[in-house]
């Protein structure tokens, strides 16, 4: 009986930190969604060169030195750089005191889909010019995808479990999903969990480009769920959030912000990059964390779509949807924040996650910008261009990554 009763452990959610194309922190991204504003801005962290896109979503006026000192910064790569900026907020605003008493049922598990690429291209550059005794001493701590979870254990003293998830752009969701499975399980009782991506590596453009994947447009562009969408931009950021048991939440009087209800990972074993037809894979995922935080379809107030801009993604997410919410479909409200932030890989999970808080706290719709033509395959309700106050109770998160990855989550306001 104590097993069973310690599966069923209610996690909530304590604390949220940003770091995004539009914002360095929680308020003022939200606030950027929340006005439409988008991330979209030329090159500044690589040479153009003849890459056929000529934008990106880059975190703008970053310097890590301001955050981690100077010394520090050097020895982490930008990935790991802006997941510290991120987890730095989460636990703040948590207010969770790490101490001898608790830091072993603490937890730190964040995604990325790639890990220090920018360290290894300009540590291999070295290498070929300058010889083997010029590449960095931290040179591989900077690279593993690991090193982000690693650091920032050792920043605060964790002593929990401590892993990343790899699985694409799903990435930030399964990460999440696996530090709900542990609390709920008993095996810790806190999470810093999310999601950190930075690939502004020109070999990691070019290799979107030449898979079809990438937007062309330098304006007005991506446009989820549009006729005229021609692909996804690449973005960078953060998302990290605080979990906790409700019973330890509870206990130290913490702010609860709202409640992580459901998980559903399912694998489309169908194709490395394509959507499985119809979207099958995505559909099972959300009738998974539908069923795992025991709520219907109807009970769904907003939907987080992955809504990435392609032509293949954007048309098997709305039939997904469509398969598992029939005619109540077209009732539910649905947005893609990648109109806003590009698509951030491995942490766009994360962020979208704590979007979805935000939705919850402030009763408020975000929106899909550069919508204008709709799209006959797509003809749901994408909040189209301007964010929307109404009532915001349950929402979904989807992520679906390379590999066929299908990751879903639920969060939901938290009513003791």
């Amino acid at each position: 009986m104590e097993n069973e009763n310690m599966q069923k452990r209610r996690v909530v959610i304590t604390g949220t930190g940003l770091i995004t194309p539009i914002g360095h922190n929680v308020p003022d991204s939200w606030a950027a969604i929340l006005a439409g504003q988008s991330g979209l801005g030329p090159f500044t962290l690589l040479e153009k060169r003849d890459h056929e896109i000529s934008a990106l979503c880059e975190v703008k006026e970053f310097d890590a030195a301001d955050y981690l000192g100077r010394k520090e910064a050097r020895r982490r790569d930008r990935f790991q750089q802006l997941a510290t900026v991120a987890a730095n907020e989460a636990l703040t605003q948590s207010g969770l005191a790490i101490t001898d008493e608790n830091r072993q049922r603490i937890g730190v598990i964040l995604g990325t889909g790639v890990g220090g690429i920018s360290t290894l291209v300009t540590q291999d550059h070295i290498l070929f010019e300058k010889g083997a005794r010029r590449v960095s001493p931290f040179s591989i701590t900077m690279i593993m995808p690991n090193g982000a979870s690693g650091m920032i254990a050792i920043d605060h003293g964790i002593q929990g479990p401590t892993h990343t998830v790899s699985t694409a752009c799903a990435s930030g969701n399964d990460a999440i999903g696996n530090a709900y499975h542990f609390i709920r399980a008993g095996l810790i009782d806190a999470a810093l969990t999310g999601g950190t991506e930075s690939i502004l590596a020109n070999v990691a453009l070019a290799g979107f480009e030449r898979a079809g994947a990438t937007s062309i447009k330098n304006s007005e562009t991506p446009q989820p769920f549009d006729k005229n969408r021609d692909g996804l931009i690449v973005g960078e950021g953060a998302g990290v959030l605080m979990i906790e048991s409700l019973e330890s939440a509870q206990a130290r009087g913490a702010t609860i912000l709202a409640e992580l209800a459901g998980y559903g990972q399912t694998t489309d074993a169908y194709h490395i990059t394509a959507p499985a037809e119809g979207g099958a894979g995505a559909a099972r995922a959300i009738e998974i964390a539908l069923a795992d935080a025991g709520l219907t379809p109807t009970d769904v107030d907003y939907i987080s779509a992955h809504g990435t801009a392609t032509q293949l993604n954007d048309a098997a997410e709305t039939a997904a949807i469509k398969r598992v919410f029939g005619d109540e479909a077209y009732n539910v409200a649905i947005s893609s924040t990648k109109s806003m932030t590009g698509h951030i890989m491995g942490a766009t999970g994360a962020i979208e996650t704590v979007f979805c808080v935000m939705a919850i706290q402030d009763q408020i719709l975000p929106p899909t910008i550069n919508y204008v033509t709709p799209d006959p395959e797509c003809d749901l309700d994408y909040v189209p261009n301007v964010a929307r106050p109404s009532l915001v109770k349950v929402c979904l998160n989807h992520a679906f990554g390379f590999g066929g990855h299908n990751s879903v989550l639920v969060i939901k306001e938290f009513v003791a």
